[in-house]
């Protein structure tokens, strides 16, 4: 059914017979933007993940159907990944937070696969990040306290194909933006 609307959404805006605000217009095709209504919607979302489609509605200026028709392809086209909530850590009695910067013995992919894999199984690791440059990864990580990170960083120092680990505590957190920019 989808498709189907699609293939007639397509074909009617073609000819001109059909309404913009449809939410069906511009996220079919590859290469086509969003329009500003897209872009309300996912600003929406993001500030707040929790809100009902009418009111959704209602802050972007369309009515229910076509915001959550626009809501629901957005999320099948991928620019919405998942809905979360976001938790404080330290209040979880993750007090410690470590930057550490891993430098390996081999950039072949199966070496890399074997790090990431390593990486992935473990829960202090939060994010995980490959890099140009002298360093290979940089992983954020949080730890309840010291000992548990030095344990940690025991296992990551043994990690496959892992050459050398600086590691860097943090003081304090000066900004903590979790969203993309939607201006």
């Amino acid at each position: 059914m989808v498709t189907n609307y699609l293939f007639r959404a397509t074909m009617f805006r073609q000819s001109g017979d059909i309404d913009n605000n449809d939410g069906m217009n511009d996220l079919r095709s590859p290469g086509l933007r969003l329009d500003v209504i897209d872009r309300r919607i996912l600003k929406e979302l993001q500030d707040d993940g929790r809100i009902t489609n009418v009111e959704l509605a209602r802050r972007v200026g369309v009515s229910a159907p076509p915001c959550l028709r626009r809501m629901r392809a957005l999320e099948q086209a991928g620019y919405v990944k998942g809905y979360r909530a976001l938790l404080d850590e330290k209040l979880l009695g993750y007090e410690v937070t470590v930057f550490a910067m891993v430098h390996l013995t081999s950039q072949a992919d199966a070496d890399l696969k074997e790090f990431e894999d390593f990486v992935r199984a473990e829960p202090l690791v939060r994010e995980c990040w490959m890099l140009s440059g002298e360093i290979d990864f940089i992983l954020k990580c949080v730890a309840s306290d010291l000992t548990t990170f030095q344990a940690f960083v025991a296992r990551l120092t043994a990690a496959p194909h892992v050459r050398n680990v600086k590691t860097s505590l943090t003081l304090r957190n000066s900004k903590d933006a979790a969203m993309v920019p939607m201006e």
